[in-house]
């Protein structure tokens, strides 16, 4: 069950859409801390890149995520200019990435839905299945 009293890892994203390597990247930050809070950026239609609505993250996440439901919460955050802490007060800012998370890409994962579905992809990738997303990652 998560705890609010817990310490607690933050991965901030757009997440659009939630991948593969936001899995990889959720799964070392659990086995890190044991809980997760998943903090995802309003940008609906903030530029191009950002075509999925916040409610279709939000599902998506807890989709790929289900066997780890009490271990995160999603909390919607506006977007996200810089993080700014002041002194040392008990956490680390941390960056996870290796090459294999690294070369997977929202944004050639969007690409690829454009090229299939044509200039309306976001509402293909709003209905697609998990499998259907998966297809579309694997195509980099």
């Amino acid at each position: 069950m998560f705890s609010w009293k817990k310490r607690t890892s933050i991965f901030i994203g757009r997440f659009q859409p939630f991948h593969q390597g936001h899995k990889r990247i959720f799964l070392k930050t659990l086995k890190n801390s044991g809980q997760v809070a998943i903090l995802v950026m309003d940008s609906y239609k903030v530029g191009r890149k950002n075509p999925l609505k916040f409610q279709y993250v939000k599902k998506m996440i807890n989709k790929r995520l289900r066997a780890y439901k009490k271990k995160y919460i999603i909390i919607k955050i506006p977007v996200v200019k810089e993080v700014v802490y002041g002194r040392k007060v008990g956490f680390k800012v941390k960056r996870i990435l290796d090459k294999k998370t690294g070369k997977i890409s929202g944004t050639n994962i969007r690409k690829f839905a454009k090229q299939v579905y044509g200039i309306n992809y976001s509402k293909h990738l709003i209905k697609a299945k998990i499998s259907d997303l998966i297809k579309l990652e694997n195509k980099r």
